[in-house]
């Protein structure tokens, strides 16, 4: 439940007015308009938390260029630019979420990111509540960091330590907006609500991201997938909000069927409507008193012991929309 926001990317464009990118910023030309502000009180109107993506590094910038032909033995840029806009954004925004990007190229030592997290942990306004992930310098990815991004569309294979997320795009080409894209370079439905599960189900957060129009505009095929999704969490977000991965995080025959867990309850969620309408489920280990329950169906489920391990859950003989995956609340299991 929070949006970042891309207030810098690597060609330095600022989107608020930063005082060192004269005339290189959304105020100073193009929509003459804060945009980093209008959609910070948007959002928090709304009750969604807000992050800023800033890029540490600038392509085309001759302080940057200068400072990479020394070895990054010299810190102009970091100095005159890169750090007094991170500053800038804490101070006037108060995010909730700093997403670092372009740190690969130098060491911490170039880019004073030790310098700058002591002082947003310790002295900022915003030292109790911020989040930072782990693109703050060369090898500080998957290393160091409040959540780990590792690279992007990162998708472990079993269950991390640390916190993470998962950035991924609708376009699968593209972070921007590409004016001749192809509906078949673009994410489905589908696969985006399983990218989600299974990053839910090993403990991540997902983040998705879309390109606006050079005129700020979601065009209508990316409003019609975040639409998509919105209803599918309208109904299943029970199953994805707050929870917490389970001792077990998919079914071993399969990887249609992925679990996540809030207290007492897990949750099942299946990817693929079984043809007999008979979902087996070998990991959870049914008693007595164990319910099932659908979301977004009224009434339990029947459900028998399996004659193996686990149980076999009888579903409604249609699926309850024309959907990509469904929820089962398990109660009383192991």
């Amino acid at each position: 439940r929070y949006v970042v926001l891309t207030t810098k990317h690597h060609e330095g464009f600022t989107n608020w007015g930063s005082s060192v990118s004269w005339n290189w910023n959304s105020l100073d030309t193009g929509p003459h308009r804060d945009l980093v502000g209008e959609l910070g009180q948007a959002l928090r109107e709304s009750n969604i938390r807000y992050g800023l993506y800033h890029s540490l590094l600038e392509w085309f910038n001759p302080l940057y260029l200068a400072d990479k032909e020394s070895g990054f033995k010299t810190q102009n840029f970091v100095l005159k630019k890169t750090m007094p806009e991170l500053y800038d954004l804490v101070l006037k925004y108060k995010p909730d979420l700093i997403w670092s990007d372009g740190d690969w190229d130098a060491p911490e030592s170039y880019w004073n990111s030790t310098s700058f997290l002591a002082w947003l942990y310790n002295d900022s306004p915003v030292k109790d509540t911020v989040v930072v992930n782990d693109r703050w310098c060369s090898n500080c990815s998957c290393h160091h960091g409040g959540y780990y991004n590792c690279v992007d569309k990162y998708k472990p294979g079993t269950l991390p330590a640390h916190k993470w997320e998962m950035c991924s795009s609708i376009d699968k080409l593209s972070w921007g907006y590409r004016s001749n894209m192809n509906i078949t370079e673009l994410m489905d439905e589908a696969s985006i609500i399983e990218e989600l599960v299974q990053t839910v189900s090993f403990g991540g957060n997902y983040l998705l991201n879309v390109g606006p129009t050079k005129e700020g505009v979601i065009v209508p095929i990316f409003q019609e997938r975040l639409l998509a999704l919105g209803r599918w969490l309208d109904t299943n977000g029970e199953a994805i909000y707050e929870t917490k991965p389970w001792r077990v995080q998919m079914e071993n025959s399969t990887d249609m069927v992925w679990y996540t867990s809030k207290g007492p309850v897990v949750y099942a969620i299946f990817l693929l409507w079984p043809q007999d309408n008979v979902l087996k489920l070998s990991s959870p280990a049914p008693s007595p008193d164990t319910q099932v329950t659908m979301l977004g169906f009224a009434g339990t489920l029947k459900w028998q012991k399996s004659p193996g391990e686990g149980l076999l859950v009888t579903l409604p003989c249609m699926p309850p929309s024309p959907q990509s995956g469904w929820a089962l609340k398990l109660e009383s299991v192991k």
